[in-house]
């Protein structure tokens, strides 16, 4: 099936506190490869949303969501 854990939330989430994806970079010691994983919905370590939601305080809900796989469903 297709990847369930989408982190469209984070997106919203550097918009409402006003973080650039290159403060992440620069500021934050968050590599380039991270950011580019979470544009492609790819698997990170619970070790990077630990930070991700110290950087933003902000909860992991703010980061990413689950959607369920319908192919599983059948």
């Amino acid at each position: 099936g297709d990847v369930v854990i989408r982190y469209d939330p984070f997106w919203e989430t550097l918009k409402l506190k006003k973080v650039t994806s290159y403060a992440l970079i620069r500021k934050h010691n968050i590599g380039n490869g991270t950011l580019y994983r979470m544009r492609k919905n790819a698997p990170l370590s619970t070790r990077t949303i630990n930070d991700l939601c110290d950087i933003l305080d902000c909860r992991v809900e703010d980061i990413m969501i689950y959607v369920k796989d319908k192919d599983k469903e059948k």
